[in-house]
């Protein structure tokens, strides 16, 4: 049997052109059966619409697609099933407007293959009938699985299906893909997170720019020859060095940016006191649940404390509005970039509007001011434009980096992040932090909450940790590894045992509680 004809599936020289956006340049992907092959590469280098292409719902400008040796074209998702590809996109492919048994009714799914993946899964409580839009997204992600996997198709196709997932859903999803491993089906595999690539994944192909640029062998220590191959082996040897050992140790002798005293929101967030140094990056770290979503909401102006007091340079204040947080110099980069960004506007317009904020009433604006400013923070934080000026068409990553450019470009004091590299490729994570700390160097206050545990010793100068509304704990850098974090946030006195699936949630960088099943079937495990 030649090479060709043994691969599951082949695509070669698959292009496609948005007008004068490159999204894929003559890329390629060979799949072995009963391979878990992942594909990767940093935000917008083509992953998501490789998918699209190979099942069908985007047409290519070129290339050739083959299937067990034989050419297919696929004209629709439609198509690309009979052919034996299917996928679960980013965005659950599900009607909300209509139950779950209607919208696989929709795809002439059988109902008995789904309730068999629901179980293996962790939904076996799940009641069909229920309506679409009143299921949280992390079970909607599970029901698009369950079904991709009862139609049994020779190459399924998983693009992020982990990224709103808490981490008891995480485990099942990886324990069901795993076990597709050494039969006739295979799987493609696209997540940012590499512990996942290594403990499922045989093979891995990277784009860049559009292009295929390596196919690697998943084996311990090929994490640093995947990197080197998503941003190029002179920008992942930077990234390398900026971020080795730059969290400072020393608390900074200054009076403190913030200081936060009993803060309490009347539910969740009970009794939180800490204070916030110029120059410093301070991590949070909390379970799922803990009061950290209520925290930063007050410190941003979004919620106002039911009691405590909240210092800013030493002075009281009362954050009535988000405005009020901005003028006084505290901004907030939150995790879903769409609660931030004017999708419909361009980049410059985006990163422009604290500029247009300023001004009282109509009146001149500083256009060369502005532009200098605006083009500053674009080359900082290397936003990838080529998608064009509207923010929509930017990737995931590059959308973050705009919201952060909003700030540099006005001139950040205090700056709230919400676990803001959410969702994000391992190397615009790296661009991120290394920007956080060079922040702090000029004299910015950095309070970041994350759920990649792992990065935390790399941009954090210490770490407090909320548990039950509280804070419990406080460690230096040098001590905050992960199984430190992951007892502290546990407040786990010395020598109590870990709970056995947290342990894998934290070699994760996944930090959510474990929702019980019939929870987050009911929507209370929120992802």
């Amino acid at each position: 049997m030649s090479a060709t004809t043994s691969l599951l599936l082949e695509a070669t020289d698959v292009s496609k052109t948005y007008g004068a956006v490159v999204a894929l340049d003559h890329a390629s992907l060979s799949v072995r059966p009963g391979e878990v092959h992942a594909l990767m590469g940093a935000n917008g280098a083509g992953k998501s619409t490789f998918v699209k292409i190979l099942t069908g719902a985007v047409t290519p400008d070129g290339g050739r697609i083959s299937v067990r040796g034989r050419e297919r074209t696929s004209h629709s998702p439609a198509d690309a099933r009979r052919n034996g590809l299917v996928s679960v996109y980013q965005e659950p492919a599900i009607i909300p407007d209509l139950n779950i048994r209607d919208n696989l009714r929709l795809t002439q799914t059988p109902i008995e293959p789904v309730r068999h993946w629901l179980h293996e899964l962790g939904l076996e409580t799940l009641d069909l009938s229920s309506l679409a839009r009143r299921l949280p997204l992390a079970t909607l992600r599970i029901v698009d699985l369950a079904r991709a996997l009862a139609l049994e198709p020779e190459v399924l196709l998983l693009d992020e299906i982990t990224a709103a997932l808490p981490a008891n859903l995480t485990d099942r999803v990886l324990d069901v893909v795993g076990r597709q491993r050494g039969g006739d089906r295979s799987v493609i595999f696209i997540s940012h997170r590499l512990i996942e690539i290594a403990a499922i994944c045989a093979r891995a192909t990277v784009l860049r720019n559009g292009q295929t640029v390596g196919v690697v062998d998943v084996t311990a220590g090929s994490e640093d020859r995947i990197v080197e191959l998503m941003l190029g082996e002179a920008a992942a040897a930077r990234g390398r060095h900026e971020l080795s050992g730059a969290a400072a140790t020393a608390r900074s002798e200054q009076a403190p940016r913030i200081s936060a005293r009993n803060l309490s929101d009347g539910r969740r967030l009970r009794d939180v006191t800490f204070d916030l140094f110029p120059g410093e990056v301070l991590g949070v770290v909390a379970l799922e649940g803990q009061g950290q979503d209520e925290l930063f909401s007050i410190l941003s102006g979004a919620k106002r404390p039911a009691s405590g007091s909240l210092l800013v340079e030493g002075r009281p204040v009362t954050l009535r509005h988000p405005a009020d947080a901005i003028r006084k110099g505290v901004v907030f980069v939150a995790a879903d970039r769409a609660e931030a960004l004017l999708m419909q506007r361009s980049v410059r317009e985006n990163i422009s509007l604290p500029f247009s904020a300023r001004i009282p009433q109509w009146g001149w604006i500083n256009l060369g001011r502005e532009g200098r400013r605006v083009d500053e923070a674009v080359e900082t934080l290397q936003i990838d434009a080529r998608a064009g000026s509207e923010v929509r068409r930017l990737s995931g990553g590059n959308q973050q980096k705009v919201t952060i450019a909003r700030w540099v470009a006005k001139g950040v004091k205090t700056m709230l992040c919400f676990d803001p590299t959410r969702g994000i490729d391992i190397g615009t994570k790296s661009q991120i932090y290394v920007l956080l700390r060079d922040l702090a160097a000029a004299g910015a206050a950095i309070l970041l909450y994350t759920s990649e545990l792992g990065e935390v010793q790399l941009v954090c100068d210490r770490v407090i940790v909320i548990f039950g509304g509280e804070v419990v704990g406080e460690l230096p850098a040098a001590g905050a590894d992960e199984v430190a974090l992951l007892r502290a946030a546990h407040n786990l006195r010395p020598g109590a045992a870990l709970p056995e699936q947290r342990v894998a949630g934290a070699q994760e960088g996944a930090f959510e509680v474990d929702a019980p099943v019939d929870e987050a079937a009911d929507g209370v495990g929120r992802p």
